[in-house]
């Protein structure tokens, strides 16, 4: 397939859902705003994985919270006060190590809520995410025990963060959380030999899913993004990539499948690493051989406004 032939559909495909400026994002409606659109790598100078769901001028919900997006979060405008919840995908470095950073930033708010965390059961490899939060927090042996009043549930603070393992079969879909905001519903992903977990969040009348990290390949993306507005996925890989890598992601291919079996309205495209970065036209050609939709490229502080 000649790429030359798919420019004009690119450009096409990219000015039909442009991102909103980042300031203004989610002041009315339900909206997707990428606090970090990259991977693991400093180099792309892009924070790594996290994103929000804003409703009616509020962050809502914080899923992951890679390196970097602590800082994206505070340039966002969100307050830490309004999250009802935080999910996380997996327990990669580049999904989960500024959560300390967050939780300080925290204590200079005035959340006087719990907040509820949700993420996969652990492994050999992994912990589960209590074992997780309990290993950052723990009044006893945390690495940060010095934080523990917000996790010690004998403390006298209103704010406590409740941890919580979404165990789930191969290919359930469990609501795992729900208030008059949003309800979010789980399922487990393929990434490898890491638990793992795909989100789907209805807020409203709109319907966002997050893949997380994923192989694509036990067909639960097709089932959880099924009608969604908006379906972010993973474009970690070019396609044709081989062993671990392949292992571990989808390449643009599988996420053009998955779009169009789930038939979902719009497509963004994040975790942006180097191996991707300057192939978006390459992208593009094999996800739009068999997906229609609309299709973006996520940056850092992109908003995704849902009409």
């Amino acid at each position: 397939m000649k790429s030359s032939f798919f420019l004009p559909v690119l450009v096409l495909l990219l000015s039909t859902f442009n991102p909103a400026f980042a300031a203004k994002c989610g002041r009315t409606g339900t909206a997707l705003q990428v606090l970090g659109s990259g991977g693991p790598e400093i180099q792309t100078k892009r924070a790594s994985s996290s994103y929000l769901i804003w409703q009616n001028g509020k962050a809502l919900a914080l899923i992951d919270t890679g390196g970097g997006s602590a800082l994206r979060f505070g340039e966002s405008g969100a307050d830490f006060t309004d999250l009802d919840v935080v999910l996380f995908t997996h327990l990669h470095v580049d999904h989960s190590v500024a959560f300390p950073a967050f939780v300080k930033s925290s204590f200079f708010q005035h959340r006087d809520r719990q907040l509820p965390v949700f993420g996969p059961t652990g492994n050999q490899r992994f912990p589960s995410t209590t074992a997780f939060v309990k290993t950052l927090f723990d009044k006893q042996h945390g690495a940060y025990r010095y934080l523990s009043d917000f996790t010690d549930q004998d403390s006298e603070s209103s704010y406590k963060i409740m941890a919580h393992n979404v165990d789930l079969k191969p290919n359930e879909a469990k609501r795992i959380f729900a208030n008059n905001r949003l309800r979010v519903t789980a399922m487990r992903t393929m990434h490898g030999g890491v638990p793992s977990l795909a989100y789907r969040i209805d807020s409203g009348s709109k319907s966002i899913v997050l893949s997380g990290d994923t192989n694509g390949e036990n067909g639960n993306l097709e089932q959880l993004a099924k009608d969604a507005d908006l379906f972010v996925a993973h474009n970690a890989i070019p396609e044709g990539a081989t062993g671990i890598e392949r292992e571990l992601h989808m390449p643009p291919s599988v996420i053009g499948k998955i779009a169009r079996d789930a038939n979902v309205k719009n497509l963004v495209l994040s975790h942006r690493m180097q191996r991707t970065l300057g192939r978006e036209t390459e992208s593009i050609t094999y996800i739009s051989a068999v997906y229609h939709g609309k299709v973006s490229f996520a940056d850092d502080l992109s908003c995704f406004e849902l009409r």
